[in-house]
């Protein structure tokens, strides 16, 4: 962390440590904010820069290139998930959103691997079944790809629906997680 002073004012420089990760569905950014993964996101998604504003502005930050422990860890955590020899994620996750979309965020991470929910069923978990359209918003807006698991979201007529990542890669990750042949290599 850096500090500058100036006449009669404070101004930290706080940095968000990124990576690229180029998995087998996609191009991921990393972001390592304090030792903690705040970023994990498709890096050529619709909404990349309302993501990174929200998230710099958020954390009152900038990014830098730079890896981390952190980073690294992630990278071999992502590497054994396409491998098929990790289905739940060990790492620290830092949330910048709302409080609404952190409690979305978070029920995500309850859906089990090879498992999909319906918005509806998320919002029914969150007791709040009229709040269909605005989880699908805090879905969308998930910048922790993958290990917060928004891909496995499906729309109530069991069809595949907006993804961050391209809904071939939506595809590819719920095949890759239901035992379905699926040539990632």
């Amino acid at each position: 962390m850096y500090l500058w002073i100036s006449a009669n004012f404070q101004f930290m420089n706080v940095q968000l440590k990124t990576t690229l990760y180029k998995s087998p569905v996609g191009e991921l950014i990393l972001g390592d904010f304090n030792n903690q993964l705040c970023l994990c996101d498709w890096r050529y998604r619709k909404m990349r820069q309302e993501v990174d504003t929200r998230i710099l502005k958020g954390l009152n930050a900038e990014f830098i290139e730079q890896p981390t422990a952190l980073l690294a860890e992630t990278q071999k955590q992502l590497a054994a998930y396409f491998n098929k020899k990790l289905t739940v994620f060990d790492l620290p996750l830092l949330f910048v959103g709302t409080d609404f979309q952190q409690s979305v965020w978070k029920a995500l991470q309850q859906i089990e691997y090879g498992k999909t929910m319906t918005y509806l069923g998320l919002s029914k978990q969150l007791n709040n079944p009229k709040a269909i359209r605005a989880v699908a918003s805090a879905n969308g807006a998930n910048a922790i790809s993958i290990i917060v698991p928004c891909h496995r979201i499906i729309g109530s007529n069991q069809e595949l629906v907006g993804y961050a990542g391209g809904l071939s890669s939506k595809k590819r990750l719920l095949e890759l997680e239901q035992g379905n042949q699926l040539e990632l290599f």
